[in-house]
């Protein structure tokens, strides 16, 4: 009776949303997969976490205990992964390697696109035209006004 508990209990928690790092995902998921519906949490270091941690990287997020939810929270805060996998190398304002995820990403990319538009700088020049920042060519792409058929009038059409 009580193995028919804890059978229905596994089946209820892998059905069930998880929430991760302010971030719900289903949790039928692969734990590697999962990981990257984070914002800021890409395929190399999702891999980096389930492995610095012990963690199979085809166990369901549904089927993770609590203890190591948090153990995945806390990684996260103070990542000890080599300087490339980190997206925030040597920061502008503090000069350390850090990673930053979710919303305060978000903020962080704003605030240096608009450090860039402030200072003058070409890429903020190129930000502020909405035009390509790193030397792709502009003679077919990013052109602007080419929605739905601008310009182009129908034959035969009747004025009233």
């Amino acid at each position: 009776m009580e193995q028919k508990i804890e059978n229905f209990k596994k089946e209820s928690r892998e059905e069930r949303v998880v929430r991760l790092l302010s971030k719900d995902i289903e949790g039928k998921m692969a734990l590697y997969a999962g990981l990257t519906k984070v914002k800021g949490i890409s395929w190399a270091l999702s891999n980096a976490i389930c492995k610095k941690l012990g963690f199979d990287k085809r166990k369901t997020v549904g089927s993770l205990t609590e203890e190591e939810l948090k153990k995945i929270t806390e990684f996260m805060k103070k990542p000890e992964l080599p300087k490339y996998i980190l997206n925030r190398q040597k920061d502008f304002e503090t000069g350390e390697n850090k990673h930053v995820i979710g919303g305060d990403l978000e903020l962080r990319k704003e605030f240096d696109i608009k450090r860039l538009k402030k200072i003058k700088s070409y890429k903020g020049y190129r930000h502020t035209a909405k035009l390509p920042l790193r030397g792709q060519r502009t003679k077919g792409n990013f052109r602007p006004n080419r929605k739905k058929g601008g310009g182009i009038k129908k034959k035969n059409e009747k004025k009233t």
